[in-house]
């Protein structure tokens, strides 16, 4: 297995901005198609060659760009020795200028079950960035063929039948091994059910000029991106360089939700935290948090105390959806006057149907939402599947309805503020789908904006350390306790600095 590395700035476009970055740096930057082209397959030859070394590649090269990526792969691997042979994918064969005179042997799409059955390794060139809709029928068949092989794939810029804008597979897919995303990942890549069609994604940079902000909506929270953000503690640091958070969780009965925050905040490296709840839960909390200090919810006087004390607030996490837990938040509210805040779970549950209270909210204060898919919908009016069809479009216009900085969870979770790329987590595991996993990202997120991030980057570097956390173990096995317990390890193991080739960008193992 590969171990997760990305550079710190890894846009991850749309197909259409794809596009337009493609048509960019041919017209106005003079980058010829052929060399891009070239190092393309290039590219794709070399992973095919230090992954798969023995056997023949027999590649399913389809009529547009990627089919020609796969055949120069083909040309070049021929060159270097390998046994090679095309799979007509597509309704013309490459153009023959590609081979540069290679004698390429080639078979037609009725043959591919047999050329499969002989192959080491398959290459997947049939269906590329600009396809829209499901395959065609003489597709579709090959998709199939290369799918009933039992051979390792290597899927040419993402799998043939993914959507490489929203994720989705609509029809027949390639199901690959490993994926070389040409240039620059694509935002559907990261996004399931795609994402577990790619296998093992790695990114090849082949000759594209950079890329703004301004050209795309969406960019990767990579492992350079977090951990250059990340706070560093000075050697003669003390716990109020820390941060002080507090956090304002858990009804009565319901302690649970805030000893996970609490816990997973003290992890992230919280200085110190304290635990406004209900009286009924002090023992719970002193029992199994030593480390935070109790406060009484309905203590005003305790309650303003700690809000001037604090440096961040975290609001939500098992508070209930009643009248008193209603008062509940607006006291705290009030007490953390323009404190930043984390508003999670119950917190915003709580402004369903007063959604204009939490657009005056983020005016008065730097503010952290971090809702499900059904928080999310029930706070902008929208099902779940309609959450779930866009989330970064719908976490973008989440951003910008509250003037605040929104976690959208899902597989993956997304970060968005105002107009700025919306970020996409390259961490998690399924690990993580346990109750309570979201208490402890609220507590981890709640930590670092108590260290004085910024809300965007506080989420987004609290949503990859806990999701790495959850990758560094099994899948089953783990509850969210157990999560917490893995934050250190994160910390100390963010990713890889060193790519697995020179000319890769991204590399996401296969988790999933």
């Amino acid at each position: 297995m590969s171990e997760l590395f990305g550079v710190e700035w890894l846009p991850l476009p749309r197909a259409a901005e794809m596009a337009e970055i493609d048509r960019r740096a041919q017209e106005e930057h003079g980058i010829p198609e052929r060399l891009l082209m070239e190092n393309a397959g290039r590219a794709i030859a070399h992973v095919v060659q230090a992954f798969f070394s023995r056997g023949r590649v027999v590649g399913a090269v389809g009529s547009g760009h990627n089919g020609g990526d796969a055949y120069i792969a083909l040309r070049t691997l021929q060159s270097w020795g390998r046994r090679v042979l095309a799979v007509q994918a597509g309704s013309a064969p490459p153009d023959p200028v590609l081979a540069h005179c290679w004698e390429v042997p080639a078979e037609s799409a009725g043959d591919a079950t047999s050329a499969f059955a002989e192959a080491g390794v398959i290459l997947d060139g049939i269906l590329g960035t600009g396809t829209t809709g499901t395959p065609r029928e003489r597709q579709a068949q090959v998709i199939d063929a290369i799918n009933g092989s039992g051979r390792p794939v290597v899927a040419v810029d993402g799998p043939s039948g993914a959507d490489y804008t929203s994720g989705q597979v609509p029809a027949a897919c390639v199901d690959a091994d490993v994926t070389v995303s040409l240039g620059l990942p694509k935002l559907g890549l990261l996004f399931q059910p795609a994402r577990s069609r790619c296998g093992r994604l790695l990114v090849a940079e082949i000759g594209f000029p950079p890329v703004s902000e301004e050209q795309v909506g969406a960019a990767v929270i990579t492992t350079a991106w977090a951990r250059q953000r990340l706070p560093h503690r000075k050697p003669d640091a003390h716990k109020g360089d820390a941060g002080y958070l507090l956090l304002a969780v858990g009804r009565s009965g319901m302690a649970g939700a805030g000893v996970l925050a609490a816990k997973a905040a003290l992890a992230m490296g919280a200085g110190i935290v304290r635990i406004a709840s209900d009286a009924a839960n002090r023992e719970v909390y002193q029992s199994a948090v030593p480390e935070a200090i109790f406060v009484d919810i309905d203590d005003e006087a305790a309650v303003a105390e700690a809000g001037e004390w604090a440096h961040a607030v975290v609001i939500g996490p098992g508070l209930a959806r009643d009248g008193v837990a209603r008062e509940r938040l607006d006291r705290v509210l009030g007490a953390t006057g323009r404190l930043p805040a984390l508003v999670d779970a119950d917190g915003l549950n709580l402004f369903e149907g007063r959604v204009d209270e939490l657009t005056a909210l983020g005016e008065g204060r730097p503010l952290a939402l971090t809702p499900h898919p059904g928080e999310m919908g029930r706070l902008l009016e929208l099902t779940t599947d309609k959450v779930k069809e866009d989330p970064t479009g719908v976490a973008r216009a989440a951003a910008q309805r509250f003037g605040a900085a929104v976690l959208l969870k899902g597989a993956p979770s997304v970060v968005a503020l105002d107009s700025s790329p919306v970020l996409v987590s390259s961490t998690g595991s399924a690990a993580a789908a346990a109750g309570g996993s979201g208490d402890v990202l609220s507590g981890a997120c709640g930590a670092l904006l108590a260290a004085g991030l910024a809300p965007r980057d506080a989420l987004a570097v609290g949503l990859f350390y806990a999701g790495r956390a959850a990758e560094l173990g099994p899948v089953r096995g783990r509850s969210s306790l157990d999560l917490v317990g893995d934050l250190g390890a994160a910390l100390q193991d963010p990713g890889s600095t060193t790519a697995s080739f020179p000319f890769v960008l991204f590399d996401q193992p296969r988790r999933w």
